[in-house]
């Protein structure tokens, strides 16, 4: 039985960027509503082969019967790992669609929409020790500085820190409605969306270790990958992005490469294509399009 997800972004461009041999070898890394998985299903024949990744309990329901489909509810992180214990070794092709599910933004409970009252949680494995709540309520004022800063690339980032070290001295701050009211002098009502996003997002990729991830995901990839194998990432903010675009750059995710002594370098890809972003169309139709951004590489 299939939960209530949205439409997948850029569906038909993700799965078309990562040139599908019908024989051959590929996963999806953020499962979900199985969305992309079964587009590329859709172009497999009886002897090609799809694993898809996710750590979200929710997304266990949607599970694909086809013996094409194996399901790993694990952290696309240890990807690596987890396909050595299916003997897979290298793989053609490799799709990505970071960030939060449009399920998860629904979900109330789950505390990652600004739209709803919830207790502070943003964990994408349930299972998982580090919540929201831990993050406000034990975290160090610098170590918020840090979060609000860096995750956040928010301006009043210590004061917010400040602001929540004080609130929580009354009383532990557990829900998002206490959150916005310990730091509500620094979310200018004109702002208030655009802020409260940015301190969301901020305190999500602290407790899932999102930036850590990708890094161990992107770096595992290109072991993976079969040469002219392709990787087909979908981002949604800055952060993910310049990641993204680095690394197919160069293969690496910060510095420069090393040149020979006639100032050349080798790269692990070449980029097939420009940036793609969605059109007018798709935004209006699933408004979590607005900010995702696909980027395609082919390894060499």
């Amino acid at each position: 039985m299939e939960t209530t997800y949205h439409k997948p972004v850029l569906l038909t461009q993700s799965v078309d960027g990562l040139n599908i041999k019908p024989d051959s070898i590929y996963v999806d890394v953020t499962f979900g509503g199985g969305g992309h998985s079964r587009e590329i299903l859709s172009r497999l024949n009886s002897q090609g082969r799809l694993f898809a990744f996710d750590q979200d309990s929710d997304s266990h329901k949607n599970i694909i019967n086809d013996p094409r489909f194996i399901f790993i509810p694990e952290n696309f992180r240890f990807i690596k790992k987890f396909l050595r214990f299916h003997n897979i070794k290298q793989v053609d092709g490799i799709l990505a669609d970071l960030g939060v599910s449009s399920h998860q933004f629904d979900e109330a409970e789950r505390g990652f929409s600004t739209r709803f009252e919830a207790k502070l949680d943003m964990r994408m494995n349930q299972n998982n020790h580090l919540s929201a709540n831990e993050v406000i309520n034990n975290y160090e004022a610098t170590d918020l500085i840090k979060i609000f800063r860096a995750y956040g690339e928010l301006d009043a980032a210590k004061k917010m820190a400040y602001a929540i070290v004080e609130a929580r001295l009354t009383a532990p701050i557990t829900t998002t409605e206490e959150l916005k009211k310990a730091l509500e002098r620094y979310i200018p009502k004109f702002k208030q969306n655009k802020i409260l996003a940015q301190i969301y997002q901020a305190i999500r990729i602290e407790v899932n270790q999102e930036l850590e991830v990708l890094q161990d995901f992107l770096t595992q990839s290109l072991e993976l990958l079969k040469s002219q194998g392709r990787l087909s990432v979908i981002s949604y903010h800055s952060l993910e992005d310049r990641l993204v675009k680095r690394f197919m750059k160069n293969g690496l995710f910060e510095g420069e490469p090393e040149k020979d002594v006639f100032g050349r370098f080798e790269v692990p890809f070449k980029n097939i294509g420009k940036l793609i972003l969605p059109n007018e169309s798709e935004i209006t139709e699933n408004s979590r399009a607005r900010s995702a951004k696909l980027r395609i590489a082919e390894k060499l």
